[in-house]
C-alpha cells in the first residue's frame, strides 16, 4: 500500500509538471508566432508569398533581401525611427517630471481628497483621442508647432501623465509612511525623504510609467497623423502604413520587416524589466 500511494503521488506530480509544460508551450507559441511570421515574410521572395500552392510559414523560394533593400533605400525608416526616439525620450522625460511629484503629493500630502482628484485625474486618459485631436490642432496651431516634431511633444503628455500619476500613487501607497517618517526624524526635509527614499524603492513603477509611456508614443497614429505632414518628420506608426502601402500594392515583406525591426528592442526591454514590474521593492526595504 506504501508503494501504490507513493507511484500514485509520483504519478500526479509528473501530470501536473507535463500539464504545466505544455501550458507554457502553448502561450510561448502562441506568443512568438507574430515574430516568426515576420520573419518569415521579411525575408521571402512576393512570388513565394503570394503564390497560393506554397506553404506561407516556409521559404519555398531562396530568402531575399529585396524587402529589406526597399524599406532602406526607397524610404526615409532610419529617419523615422529617428523621430519617433526623440518624441519618445523627450515625452519621458516631461512625464516622469511631471507625473512623480504630482502623485506623491497626491498620496501624502492632500488628505482623503487625494485619491478622488487621483481618480479624476485618471478619468482625462480615458477621453478618446478623436474627441479632442480637433481642439489641439487649434492649439498646435496657435503655438506655431505644425508640422515639427514638438507638436507630438507637446500634446502626448496629455495623456500620458494623467495614466502615470494614477499609476504611480498605487506605488507610492504601498511604500511605509513610516519609512519617510524615520528620515525626517533623522534630519532629512520632505523633499529629501522624498529623494532619496522614495524614489528609490518606487523604481518598478517609475520603469513600468518609462516603458508604457514610450510604448504608447511609439504606436500612436492619430495625433501623428494629424499634426505631421512632411515625409522627413513623419513617426515610424504613421510612415510605414503611408509610404508602403502604395494604392492597393502592399509591400507586405518590406511591411513586416519594419515591424520586426521596430518590435523587437521594445520586446526586449519588456523582458528585461519584466520582474521589476511584477514585484516591488517595498518588502526589501521594510526590511
Amino acid at each position: 500500500m506504501p508503494d501504490d500511494a507513493l507511484n500514485r503521488g509520483l504519478l500526479r506530480r509528473i501530470g501536473a509538471r507535463v500539464g504545466h509544460v505544455l501550458v507554457l508551450a502553448f502561450f510561448v507559441i502562441l506568443l512568438a508566432f507574430p515574430f516568426y511570421w515576420m520573419v518569415i515574410a521579411t525575408f521571402k521572395q512576393n512570388l513565394d508569398l503570394y503564390k497560393m500552392d506554397n506553404n506561407p510559414f516556409l521559404f519555398n523560394l531562396p530568402p531575399t533581401l529585396d524587402n529589406l533593400r526597399l524599406l532602406f533605400n526607397e524610404t526615409r525608416y532610419v529617419r523615422w525611427l529617428g523621430n519617433t526616439a526623440v518624441v519618445g525620450i523627450a515625452v519621458v522625460i516631461i512625464t516622469l517630471f511631471l507625473a512623480v511629484p504630482a502623485a506623491y503629493a497626491l498620496t501624502r500630502l492632500s488628505g482623503k481628497w487625494g485619491e478622488r482628484l487621483g481618480i479624476l485625474i485618471f478619468l482625462t486618459y480615458l477621453v478618446p483621442p478623436t474627441l479632442l485631436f480637433i481642439p489641439l490642432s487649434r492649439v498646435v496651431a496657435i503655438l506655431g508647432l505644425q508640422d515639427t516634431l514638438w507638436a507630438l511633444i507637446v500634446v502626448y503628455p496629455t495623456f500620458t501623465v494623467p495614466f502615470s500619476i494614477w499609476l504611480l500613487m498605487a506605488f507610492f501607497k504601498s511604500i511605509p509612511k513610516e519609512l519617510e517618517d524615520a528620515a525626517m526624524v533623522d534630519g532629512l526635509t520632505r523633499f529629501g525623504a522624498f529623494v532619496k527614499m522614495v524614489i528609490p524603492i518606487s523604481v518598478s513603477g517609475i520603469l513600468t510609467v518609462v516603458i508604457f509611456t514610450f510604448t504608447l508614443v511609439f504606436q500612436e497614429f492619430v495625433y501623428a497623423l494629424t499634426f505631421i505632414s512632411p515625409e522627413n518628420r513623419q513617426m515610424v506608426g504613421v510612415g510605414i502604413p503611408i509610404f508602403l502601402v502604395r494604392g492597393d500594392v502592399y509591400f507586405w515583406g518590406s511591411l513586416m520587416a519594419a515591424c520586426l525591426i521596430a518590435s523587437v528592442p521594445i520586446a526586449i526591454l519588456y523582458n528585461l524589466f519584466l520582474d521589476r514590474f511584477i514585484a516591488g521593492f517595498t518588502v526589501g526595504a521594510v526590511k
